[in-house]
């Protein structure tokens, strides 16, 4: 399905549905469209929402985690949400979404995380992409992937794009920086929500062993693996992974954090 970006003042988001909420949040290279099949799935049944995270464009002091959840928080202010959702995120946006619920237990009623970052994240294959390299760029981005046809040409052109931006790049690396320095190791003991740990088998960004560490860590929370899938299940594998989703949705209905 099409993605209809709305705005109002300085955010940009998709919102589609009605219901109970789930806020979506994508990674350091991710986009809206990471999660266009969740949002097809879940939409006729919940309130959708994805915020477009200002990861190029915010300013270069405030390029980091903390930042970033602070955008959260005032873009979930803006729209007038203060109710408890349910928080999905990928990646970066899997930390995100965890500092975000240790800053507002309150308001969050479950969490969803796949191939999140956190604890450990072998970014873009331990190496930034070359500026001017259209190679590398691509074998960089097929390295997401279990299966590297999923590197198309528009995901491809679309981060070779960012990486030729000095500007973009000096954010990216700042953010990337900032998630190495947050480990949360000693901080997700904290979390009482239930929580869904789906994770690609083949996912070589945040391994398997991570998924183990923050089953071990996160108190309420269950582990999923999908086979023959990489760092984002739910564009990989969106029919099992929406399947996992509706599953434990469906199991913690009434559930919020206390």
């Amino acid at each position: 399905m099409a993605l209809q970006i709305k705005e109002k003042n300085d955010f940009q988001y998709v919102e589609e549905g009605t219901g109970e909420v789930l806020l979506l949040l994508h990674g350091l290279f991710g986009a809206l469209s990471n999660w266009e099949d969740v949002v097809a799935e879940f939409s006729p049944r919940y309130r959708v929402i994805i915020p477009l995270l200002p990861i190029y464009e915010m300013p270069l002091l405030k390029a980091g985690v903390p930042g970033l959840v602070s955008f959260v928080e005032e873009f979930m202010a803006e729209i007038g949400l203060s109710e408890p959702c349910a928080v999905l995120g990928n990646s970066l946006g899997g930390h995100i979404a965890l500092v975000y619920t240790l800053q507002n237990p309150t308001r969050v009623s479950r969490l969803v995380l796949t191939g999140s970052s956190g604890l450990f994240e072998d970014g873009m294959g331990g190496s930034f992409p070359k500026r001017g390299n259209y190679g590398f760029v691509q074998e960089r981005v097929a390295y997401t992937f279990y299966n590297p046809a999923m590197a198309t040409k528009e995901l491809v052109d679309e981060v070779f794009s960012v990486t030729n931006s000095n500007a973009k790049c000096l954010r990216i690396i700042s953010i990337a920086r900032s998630a190495q320095r947050h480990n949360l190791a000693k901080e997700l003991g904290k979390i009482r929500v239930p929580t869904l740990l789906v994770w690609g088998l083949n996912d070589t960004i945040t391994p398997p062993v991570v998924a183990h560490e923050f089953h071990r860590l996160l108190p309420h929370s269950e582990l999923r693996f999908l086979d023959h899938c990489g760092h984002a299940p739910m564009m990989e594998r969106p029919r099992e992974f929406n399947a996992l989703l509706s599953q434990f949705l469906a199991q913690t209905p009434e559930l919020v954090a206390s």
